[in-house]
This record gives C-alpha cells, sequence and structure tokens, in this order.
C-alpha cells in the first residue's frame, strides 16, 4: 500500500485519472492534487507535503494548456510547463513518475507519428512541453506520456474538447472547423486506464495514447453535433490555408503501437467510443 500523486486532478485527464485509480490500486491512496490544495510553484511546500506522503508514484498532468495564453505570455508558460516539471521531477527523482505531454510538439507535417519520430514544436506551448519531456525522460525511472485531444466530463465543464465545442453551440456561435487539420481524438476515461496499466506494469519510457481514428476538426464537429441534436449545433467546414495566428500543425495524428502491446484493451477511436457509449454523459 502507498501513495499516488496525481496532479492538475482539477482539469479533464487528471479527474479521470482520480476516478480510475480506484480500479487499478485499490489498496493504494490516490491524492489528486488540485491548485487550491497544493501551489506546485511552491517548491517548498511541495517538497515538504512530498516528504510527508512519501508517494510511490507521480503522475504529472498539472500544465498551462491554453495555447492561445503560452503564446501571448512565454514566460507564464515556461514557468508552469518547464520549470514547474523540472522541480517535481527533481523531487520525485528516486521514484517513478509520468508526465502527460502533447501530440502538438510534432510538426503535423507527415501525420501517423510513432515515439522514434523527431519533434519540431510550432508554438511556444509545444517547445515548453518538448523540453519538458527530455528534461523527464533523462531519469530512466520517468516516462512521458503524450496524448491527443481528450474528451468527457471535467470538474470545471470546459476543459474538454467536446466541452468548448457545446458550450459554443449553447450559446448559438456558428463554429468553423477544419477539414484539413487532423488529430487522435480520445476519451479521457481511456487514457486513464491506459496510464493506470502501464504504471502497473511497470516499464518506463516515452509512449503515446490517443484515439485509434484520424479525425479532422470538422469530423470531430460533425460526431459530436450528431450526438447532440438539443443544442442545435452550428458549424461549417473551414481550411487552414485561410488561418490566420500562431502556427498550427495540421497533422499530428498518433502511432500508439507501442503502447497498444501494453495494454490488456484496444484503444478505441472517438466515433467507435460515441457509439458504445450513447447515454454516457459526455
Amino acid at each position: 500500500m502507498g501513495t499516488v500523486w496525481i496532479t492538475g486532478a482539477g482539469g479533464l485527464i487528471g479527474n479521470c485519472l482520480v476516478k480510475e485509480a480506484k480500479a487499478w490500486f485499490s489498496r493504494w491512496n490516490a491524492r489528486g492534487l488540485t491548485r487550491q490544495e497544493l501551489d506546485l510553484t511552491d517548491y517548498r511546500e511541495v517538497r515538504r507535503q512530498f516528504e510527508r506522503d512519501k508517494p510511490a508514484l507521480v503522475v504529472h498532468c498539472a500544465a498551462l494548456t491554453d495555447t492561445t495564453q503560452c503564446q501571448a505570455n512565454p514566460e507564464l508558460a515556461w514557468r508552469l510547463n518547464f520549470e514547474m516539471t523540472a522541480r517535481l521531477a527533481e523531487i520525485a527523482c528516486d521514484i517513478p513518475l509520468i508526465y502527460f505531454s502533447t501530440d502538438l510538439v510534432f510538426d503535423g507535417r507527415v501525420g501517423n507519428y510513432s515515439e522514434t519520430a523527431m519533434v519540431n514544436p510550432l508554438s511556444v506551448y509545444a517547445e515548453t512541453k518538448a523540453a519538458a519531456e527530455k528534461l523527464v525522460l533523462a531519469n530512466p525511472r520517468h516516462s512521458v506520456v503524450r496524448t491527443s485531444l481528450n474528451g468527457g466530463v471535467s470538474p470545471t465543464g470546459d476543459r474538454g474538447f467536446n466541452e468548448k465545442l457545446r458550450r459554443a453551440w449553447e450559446t448559438g456561435q456558428m463554429l468553423d472547423l477544419y477539414v484539413d487539420e487532423f488529430r487522435c481524438p480520445i476519451a479521457g476515461v481511456e487514457t486513464a486506464r491506459a496510464v493506470w496499466q502501464l504504471a502497473a506494469a511497470p516499464q518506463p519510457g516515452l509512449f503515446h495514447v490517443a484515439g485509434s481514428e484520424r479525425m479532422s476538426r470538422w469530423d470531430i464537429g460533425q460526431a459530436l453535433a450528431r450526438r447532440w441534436p438539443q443544442v442545435k449545433p452550428r458549424l461549417r467546414p473551414a481550411s487552414l490555408q485561410g488561418y490566420r495566428g500562431a502556427p498550427r500543425s495540421p497533422d499530428t495524428s498518433l502511432n500508439c503501437a507501442k503502447v497498444q502491446r501494453l495494454l490488456s484493451f484496444p484503444l478505441p477511436g472517438l466515433t467507435e467510443w460515441l457509439a458504445r457509449h450513447p447515454e454516457e454523459e459526455f
């Protein structure tokens, strides 16, 4: 028996990890850490609580994930996504740590990226995550999980890609969704299941955990519009060719064959998952 720290428990993936922990670590104490409970930038307090709890594993989800905010405030992005991770990895140097990263570390020119593919981040957010990956993987006890768009129900109701789309539609917004930007969306609960299986293995390293279906933003929007006809979704196809703003990666689809060999269940695509869970809140 022991304690597992889960940072970012107020977010979608962190919250899913806390909920799923009982199924995989029923005799362990899964401590979900929100920003209100522990300020991870207060390194003295983090070390004090770490020494008190003596966790056997840390799953680090906390980050500044708003790409627009990261682009506008690089200093804050580097402090929260890199420095905070570096300090936590140092404190947890003698135990396993699983760090959550993103498919956006790739430039998206190719797609179907495996773990051996070279990263080439285009945005400030992606740069901070790529740098943190390298630092985390320098410790052979530590792991990195790259994931894609995660959906589900978050404590604040606005962290999942599905929640953001629904909120926009509920206010009557028309959404322009790209037909030429591709990701591998996944339900957060499936990501959590995969991560707990990795933790139980254990086999540290770099892993891709994402949905098995490559979908454009337009495909994703259509799938969710069919699920929520009551909100009267308004959407139209658009192209990255008309986009003006911070750099975007057109195709960051992930190859998950490596992690799939270690899992007891197939990672589902979004369309499949929605069909299998018609009554589940999403």
